[in-house]
């Protein structure tokens, strides 16, 4: 087996994964099942991961590391305005949200799922979001710096409460199927990135 098709085995049986736990939830895809879906054979499962568990790590990490990439260069790709660059990025994401039926993301899938059951996968979850609110930190510490952002908010506090924010508004959307926590997510937090 060469390199890139065992690389390629591995991404596939992770995307399958990742498209079968938003369906279904971690505990509720069958390892099995992700086989047969993948059409992997079992062996090669445990050549990649250990265990279920391990998979499940490695699937939010990789999971985390994209979304990461996606918001760090939406933030990063302007010249302007970072306060409205955060705030637009946030309502482009109501916007795919409503296209994708509110399919969900993983985080919000497997945050209450597996936190009490997985350390590891705990572990991957906090370390992820973390990720992210150091992101947001540091748009809303350039938004200050342009004078787009009040100085009276504090940047890392801020950047919890938004990311906090979102998550509940997404699931609460999930429960309700309904873009309005969303949207009124949205415009809390234009309040709340109150301008100069």
């Amino acid at each position: 087996m060469n390199k890139t098709t065992r690389f390629d085995t591995r991404e596939h049986l992770l995307d399958t994964g990742e498209l079968l736990c938003l369906q279904r939830g971690f505990n509720g895809m069958g390892l099995i099942e992700l086989l047969k879906q993948a059409e992997v054979p079992k062996g090669s499962f445990y050549y990649y991961f250990p265990s279920k568990e391990a998979f499940g790590v490695t699937m939010l990490e990789r999971y985390f590391a994209r979304y990461h990439q996606r918001l760090q260069a939406y933030l990063d790709d302007h010249q302007g305005n970072s306060r409205q660059r955060m705030l637009d990025y946030y309502r482009q994401s109501l916007s795919n949200c409503q296209e994708s039926s509110f399919a969900g993301c993983l985080s919000v899938k497997l945050s209450a799922e597996v936190c009490d059951l997985s350390e590891a996968m705990r572990s991957a979850l906090h370390a992820g979001s973390v990720a992210l609110i150091a992101t947001l930190k540091s748009t809303l510490d350039k938004a200050q710096q342009q004078e787009t952002l009040s100085r009276d908010i504090n940047s890392a506090a801020c950047a919890q409460i938004l990311y906090t924010l979102w998550l509940g508004a997404s699931l609460q959307s999930k429960i309700c199927r309904d873009d309005t926590p969303l949207q009124n997510a949205c415009d809390e937090m234009t309040r709340i990135l109150r301008q100069v």
